[in-house]
């Protein structure tokens, strides 16, 4: 068995198992866009599409691609999305709960299609983090997500569907707070902004809140580890999740990119280890030395990555120093996004500029149409 054939049953093998005991790994009433081996040619070359904006008293799909839902969960996401003058419609499994997982494959691929396909739904809110967004990846019909382009919000583990979506869809999503997330006024302002206020231009500062932060606690404070000004599409979000698909079909394309990274509770070491994967990693595998060959590079606020105090160890700080405070393009770090209460939305593949002196990220495109 030469490589190749090898590679497509494991990838069939994998599939069938993850999409779960009640599904089968061709589901004929939910076609995918993708061949058996889950491959496609990259749409790259594809117009951005960026989705309608929202308006009070649009739907917006509450649905649960990674972790699940309590009910706890559902109602502050209820609470969340009503208080900004939006409906919510709770996707049809957003109580299913397989281990950590809301749902099996099938059960959260469902979702998520019927959401895009839903001609109610303005927009589609994850309601959480945590873990298996990648599990969809080879399922989800890209070409449907195209037809119905809706914004997308969320984090963490919402990297993956995000970094997909770029690859396949080319639509703008967002990497903004979760529906359960913690809406501060700092955190309503600007996903306000990105959601139902089609600026060509807007200039994004700090959160006051973080800045104070920075003063005592130095992993909240906003510092340039290269300077200068860079442009370019916003590609990123989560380090981990980012590492993760390296070498797949759904890997970030960082060339020429406005690359921004975040993570938690991920010590020195991993850090360290996951900058050093990005700076090396193989022309066959991804995009060459993906990191210097970025246009800049904005990491945001990386909470409790520090490692216990009688551990002989790197600080966060120093591996940031070690890797980036040679880079050949602008780098900056503690920006108001990440695991933390304020922070900004980043619209993914709209064009920006990193000014390190002035400490702003200004979007030279609007977001939404």
């Amino acid at each position: 068995m030469n490589r190749r054939t090898f590679t497509q049953s494991l990838l069939g093998a994998a599939a069938a198992v993850a999409l779960g005991p009640t599904a089968t790994a061709q589901d004929p009433s939910k076609p995918t866009a993708l061949s058996p081996t889950g491959l496609r040619p990259s749409a790259r070359s594809l117009p951005l599409l960026r989705p309608p904006r929202l308006k009070r008293g649009n739907v917006v799909s509450l649905i649960a691609p990674a972790g699940f839902m309590r009910d706890e969960h559902i109602e502050r996401a209820v609470r969340n999305i009503e208080s900004l003058g939006l409906s919510v419609k709770l996707s049809h499994n957003i109580r299913a709960q397989r281990g950590g997982y809301g749902g099996t494959v099938k059960q959260r691929l469902l979702d998520l299609h019927d959401a895009f396909s839903d001609r109610e739904t303005q927009a589609v809110w994850a309601g959480r983090g945590g873990s298996g967004c990648n599990l969809l990846l080879p399922w989800i019909d890209y070409d449907l997500i195209r037809a119905n382009p809706k914004a997308l919000i969320g984090y963490s583990d919402i990297t993956a569907l995000h970094l997909a979506m770029q690859r396949h869809s080319r639509v703008v999503s967002f990497h903004g707070p979760v529906s359960t997330s913690s809406l501060t006024d700092y955190t309503r302002e600007h996903l306000v902004a990105a959601l139902m206020e089609p600026h060509t231009a807007r200039v994004i500062r700090m959160a006051e809140e973080n800045v104070k932060r920075g003063l005592t606690e130095s992993h909240f404070a906003a510092r340039t580890l290269k300077p200068g000004v860079a442009e370019g599409p916003l590609i990123g979000g989560n380090l981990t999740v980012l590492c993760a698909l390296v070498g797949t079909p759904y890997a970030a394309q960082l060339r020429g990119a406005l690359t921004f990274l975040e993570d938690v509770r991920e010590p020195a070491y991993k850090l360290d280890r996951m900058l050093t994967q990005l700076q090396q990693v193989d022309l066959r595998m991804g995009e060459p030395r993906a990191l210097r060959h970025s246009a800049g590079l904005m990491l945001g606020i990386f909470t409790r990555s520090e490692s216990p105090d009688n551990e002989a160890a790197l600080t966060p700080a120093e591996v940031f120093d070690d890797h980036l405070s040679e880079s050949p393009v602008p780098a900056v770090y503690g920006y108001s996004f990440g695991h933390i209460s304020h922070q900004f939305t980043i619209p993914l593949g709209v064009r920006a500029r990193l000014d390190t002196e002035a400490q702003t990220l200004t979007l030279l495109e609007a977001c939404v149409n």
